[in-house]
């Protein structure tokens, strides 16, 4: 199987899966492309999340809101059309909905939340541009058997799978249930983002269809984990339903299986910069499906 190395006219500035060893290379872009005066992000909030990688809000949207997409939440996960759709993902070994795709454009409910002021002005801020969705879905960790996310960096499969030139994109997981230390919450190595793990193995065809599952290809190896956690520390975030945690792109971060009685459910929204939109993968044979990588770059409308 041969792999696209790069796009004809744009340079790779962050190669991986492409060499027989992993490597870890310096970033080669900003954090933070914004002021204070462009958004509801203070200077002291601002110069937090470029050190550390990511910034969070005790409460974005208030308990009378949260109440109102749970209720979204569970609508979606009892639609037949829905669990039938290829948007929708369910855990390994059982028929549990994982996660639910492209929900911006499966619910208007969550549509509005993606045009929120509060939601997508601290986005703009942070590109310092208009910004498109690249990605968008609600997570479902049950309680009992809520699987894990493995450590990864989102970047690395964007730049790779999807065609993201640059380090230039930003989530929002905003959280639907309480997080608590022990069903399964975020987990970040502060600082990491300034770090781009080059990862080993090629990406075979259609490697979407499992990765979205449990992803090995495009994972960082143990020894690259071990120096950035060692060197950065792990913080892992609990808070009430309505936080929120918006973190760089390229930051190191995962979450354990929830074997609680307690689920951990959540919104999760990925902005990138309309001067950083994708093009052909740089280490794959194709693109992903739309609806995990979008094609479409219009701009989000308040």
């Amino acid at each position: 199987m041969s792999i696209i190395e790069s796009h004809p006219t744009i340079d790779d500035t962050y190669p991986t899966r492409k060499a027989a060893e992993a490597a870890l290379l310096y970033r080669q872009d900003p954090v933070v492309y914004g002021a204070p005066e462009d958004g509801p992000i203070d200077r002291s909030t601002l110069d937090s999340y470029e050190a550390d990688g990511f910034l969070t809000v005790d409460q974005l949207i208030s308990p009378e809101e949260v109440e109102d997409y749970r209720a979204e939440l569970r609508r979606l996960s009892a639609d037949p059309q829905i669990l039938a759709d290829e948007r929708t993902v369910t855990e390994r070994g059982s028929d549990e909905v994982r996660s639910i795709f492209e929900i911006h454009k499966i619910s208007e409910v969550f549509a509005g939340l993606v045009r929120d002021p509060r939601v997508v002005g601290r986005a703009r801020q942070l590109l310092g541009s208009d910004v498109y969705v690249h990605q968008s879905r609600v997570n479902y960790k049950p309680g009992f058997n809520g699987k894990d996310f493995y450590w990864h960096s989102d970047f690395e499969t964007w730049h790779a799978e999807d065609g993201m030139p640059r380090m230039r994109a930003v989530s929002i997981s905003i959280a639907l249930t309480e997080n608590f230390v022990h069903n399964g919450g975020l987990m970040i190595m502060p600082g990491s983002h300034k770090t781009f793990v080059a990862c080993v193995g090629e990406t075979p065809d259609d490697h979407y269809k499992e990765s979205l599952r449990g992803q090995e290809i495009g994972t960082p190896d143990p020894s690259s984990l071990s120096i950035l956690a060692e060197k950065h520390g792990i913080e892992l975030f609990t808070g009430p339903a309505g936080s929120a945690t918006m973190f760089d792109c390229n930051c190191m971060h995962g979450s354990n299986g929830n074997i609680t009685p307690f689920p951990r459910s959540n919104v999760f929204i990925v902005f990138n910069s309309v001067e950083n939109a994708c093009v052909e993968p740089f280490s794959a044979p194709a693109p992903r499906p739309e609806f995990i990588g979008a094609r479409d770059f219009t701009p989000v409308g308040d």
